[in-house]
């Protein structure tokens, strides 16, 4: 069996850690070269290796160095860097590209090789991140005991791998999927073996936020000092086809930590929104749109409620990137909704990262938003994707317009006519002013949703009637959309 062979891009710290640690743990395969533009760092042997470049040269280079992988170790390098560094890894024929992301702990701390994975297609897509000093900004959680929902989730799970950094005493994970549940936690043991983050005790929790009562009983006992309320239903059409549980869920769930939160006596808890909570026309947005005005009006006790909202985010479960890939891979077609439709999206780690300083940062009772630059045609998206694969856009693989399904935009706004973004002084963090909106108090809204949700003997007949639930939202929110033929159940 033969070695694998591999050449290091980028010849900094990262690449030099990266390739101590392949030596040192003896992981299958050998350094053969360093591939950097530092005209100071080429013709020198670095941890033994040499360094050749400069990276545009890769072709000539690996004649002297063959290899098999490449390993892209360039935390900072930008989104149209990488496009060009990989454009020319895949024509020198590389079986295996990977990469070290460009994740705010890398460029804190050290880099480690488990933390590189396979090159996904969103590394190369939208605007440059935010870069945070993630260890800086986590300091508001040093010894504390903090609770994610949701965390078995695309922005739940990065938050915990994050959460590392903070040096909190105890992650608890909390989720109704077991399954998605055991794979952060291992992960994160994973990591902690591999000397990633510090050593914070991980608790994995099982339960429903739906369950009040258990809700009350679970946080009296955990005594979590902070909460990242990340769970969610969100997917937009499933959700139109069951309103109900999306109310009982986002809602009443919300609602139900809130005041567990408060009994317990948390200290901070920040609310995850969506840019389908603005003007919706969704159950799921209308939802989402409840429950921010359910933290934001959160005055009980001594706890700071915040609420941070944003787009998109880049390779989510269900989200189109990783539906995109798939048909990619299957020959095709890329099923697109509408040839104007636009997303705002940012990369999930960024997200996280822009998450955890605004929970630190932010001010009680106020809604922020996070930067996410200018949409992105969804058509434009999947040209980029089909090209990243190695096909070419309606030659290769079709384009196949599918219009618009229930609850969906065109395009989505991050705040609405009654919001005006305010300028912090930390960068890719916005306040929303709020004036002029809805003043029919919240308790209104949910206690007339109450008996649809769950059965009151007193009014039997509004029991689990998805028009009534939908009819009671749109006299609170004017912009939900009914269908003519909406069903009773």
């Amino acid at each position: 069996m033969t070695e694998n062979r591999i050449v290091i891009i980028g010849a900094g710290f990262a690449g030099r850690s990266i390739a101590s640690e392949i030596k040192l743990k003896g992981v299958p395969g050998k350094v053969v070269a360093f591939i950097d533009d530092d005209s100071q760092k080429i013709g020198k042997t670095l941890e033994g290796i040499p360094v050749y470049g400069p990276i545009n040269d890769i072709k000539k280079i690996i004649k002297k160095a063959p290899a098999e992988e490449a390993l892209i170790a360039i935390p900072g390098a930008s989104r149209k860097r990488l496009k060009e560094i990989y454009s020319v890894l895949k024509t020198a024929k590389f079986v295996k590209i990977r990469i070290l992301p460009g994740i705010s702990q890398i460029v804190d701390g050290d880099a480690h090789l488990i933390q590189t994975r396979e090159i996904y297609a969103q590394d190369l897509l939208g605007r440059d991140p935010v870069l945070i000093p993630l260890k800086k900004s986590l300091t508001y959680l040093r010894g504390k005991r903090v609770l994610i929902t949701g965390a078995g989730g695309s922005i739940g799970s990065e938050l915990s791998r994050q959460l590392l950094f903070g040096g909190a005493q105890r992650l608890y994970l909390f989720g109704h999927g077991e399954n998605s549940i055991y794979e952060v936690e291992r992960d994160l043991r994973i990591l902690q073996e591999e000397g990633v983050g510090e050593k914070a005790i991980i608790v994995p929790i099982i339960g429903e936020l739906k369950d009040r009562n258990y809700m009350h009983f679970i946080l009296n006992r955990l005594r979590a000092d902070v909460i990242f309320h990340c769970a969610a239903y969100k997917h937009v059409p499933m959700l139109e086809a069951n309103p109900i549980e999306a109310v009982k869920n986002n809602v009443f769930g919300t609602l139900n930590l809130l005041d567990s939160a408060n009994t317990a006596g948390t200290s901070r808890f920040v609310f995850i929104s969506t840019d389908k909570a603005v003007d919706p026309i969704s159950i799921y947005g209308a939802s989402k749109l409840i429950a921010e005005k359910l933290v934001l009006s959160n005055n009980q006790g001594k706890m700071e409620s915040i609420v941070v909202r944003f787009g998109n985010v880049l390779g989510s479960r269900g989200s189109i990137v990783p539906l995109f890939r798939k048909q990619i891979l299957k020959g095709g077609p890329v099923t697109i909704t509408h040839p104007e439709s636009t997303r705002f999206f940012m990369t999930i780690p960024e997200a996280a990262s822009l998450v955890l300083k605004a929970g630190g940062v932010g001010k009680g009772n106020n809604l922020y938003i996070l930067e996410m630059g200018e949409p992105l045609l969804i058509k434009e998206l999947a040209e980029q994707m089909i090209r990243f694969y190695g096909y070419e856009p309606e030659k290769e693989i079709a384009l196949k317009y599918i219009g618009l399904r229930p609850g969906e935009k065109i395009s989505e706004k991050l705040c609405s006519s009654y919001e005006t973004p305010q300028e912090t002084e930390f960068p890719g963090i916005k306040r929303l002013l709020r004036n002029g909106e809805q003043k029919e108090p919240i308790e209104c809204i949910v206690n007339s949703l109450r008996p649809v949700c769950y059965f009151d003997p007193l009014k039997p007949e509004v029991y689990r009637n998805r028009k009534v639930l939908k009819a009671i939202i749109k006299r609170y929110i004017p912009t939900l959309e009914i269908p003519d033929n909406e069903p009773e159940y």
